[in-house]
């Protein structure tokens, strides 16, 4: 899980959450943890 974390905060840059509402970071966080997944499987996609 922690690698997950680790990803989001360095390769896209997301340390602090940028909307006051918690429906908006949701959806940025749920956004950003599907994008986490492609990117930790991107070498399984390309073969």
């Amino acid at each position: 899980v922690e690698h997950v974390f680790r990803v989001i905060k360095r390769q896209f840059g997301y340390t602090k959450v940028r909307y006051k509402g918690i429906a908006k970071n949701a959806a940025q966080v749920f956004s950003l943890i599907g994008l986490t997944n492609l990117y930790l499987a991107r070498q399984a996609l390309m073969n």
